[in-house]
């Protein structure tokens, strides 16, 4: 196996390993496999955490556009950018733009716009700008986990309210 090249693509790697070994019915070679995963995880975290608390701010601030370095700070909870600007420097790579709607902490879900094209026909599909959105939020901003994509040009869900129609006075005689 080659070397993962990111958070995204180590993270996949290491679940269909443990996968695999789910598949050999050995609850205590998955256990194990498991419990050796969450253990470098935190050895590594606390490693990086020590790096990054003894870097000056300014010294971190160019490395947080590395993929790989922003996806270990986010695995880590060490990013120092909040969610939401993590989301914007994620969507800022994307070759096809995209209008931000809103982003529920809660869910994970992540609702986006697709830019209207020029016109000429060559803007993505509505499939393929989605996968990307989904891969750059996977490094940048991992706590992403659903992205919905309106199309462009897709009128804003209308709100609708339900009530009661306002009574006439009632007129004592």
């Amino acid at each position: 196996m080659s070397a993962p090249a990111d958070s995204a693509r180590t993270g996949r790697a290491v679940e269909e390993v443990l996968d695999r070994l789910a598949d050999t019915g050995d609850r205590e070679v998955c256990a194990a496999a498991e419990e050796l995963v969450r253990v470098l995880m935190e050895f590594y975290g606390a490693g990086l955490a020590r790096i990054t608390a003894r870097l000056e701010p300014a010294a971190l601030t160019p490395l947080l556009d590395d993929e790989l370095v922003s996806g270990l700070l986010a695995l880590h909870d060490l990013h120092p950018e909040d969610v939401h600007t993590r989301i914007a420097r994620a969507l800022d790579t994307l070759a096809d733009p995209v209008e931000l709607l809103g982003f529920d902490e809660t869910s994970g879900t992540l609702r986006l716009r697709a830019a209207a094209s020029g016109g000429c026909g060559c803007g993505g599909t509505g499939d393929g700008v989605r996968q990307d959105a989904e891969a750059a939020l996977a490094t940048f901003a991992p706590e992403v986990t659903t992205v919905e994509l309106e199309p462009a040009g897709a009128p804003p869900q209308p709100l609708l309210q339900i009530g009661t129609r306002p009574q006439a006075p009632v007129r004592v005689p």
